[in-house]
């Protein structure tokens, strides 16, 4: 299998890679999409990366609403 498909320069940048970020801090499957979405936007596909992290974190807020009411906005 074509390592570079797996494991593109994008997630690359940095001392750290984006995966191994995600799974340290042990993150659920939103906020690791929104993570991986703002690491990647300079360097895959810009302003759409930006909207992806956009559209995962106003479904991060939609279910995190519901969890811990109205507190937080």
């Amino acid at each position: 299998m074509d390592e570079d498909k797996i494991n593109p320069n994008h997630y690359k940048q940095g001392n750290i890679e984006v995966i191994d970020f995600i799974l340290d801090q042990d993150m659920d499957y939103l906020t690791a999409s929104i993570t991986k979405y703002i690491c990647r936007w300079r360097f895959k596909n810009g302003l759409e990366d930006l909207k992806k992290a956009r559209w995962f974190l106003d479904k991060l807020i939609e279910h995190e609403g519901g969890q811990y009411g109205s507190n937080f906005k």
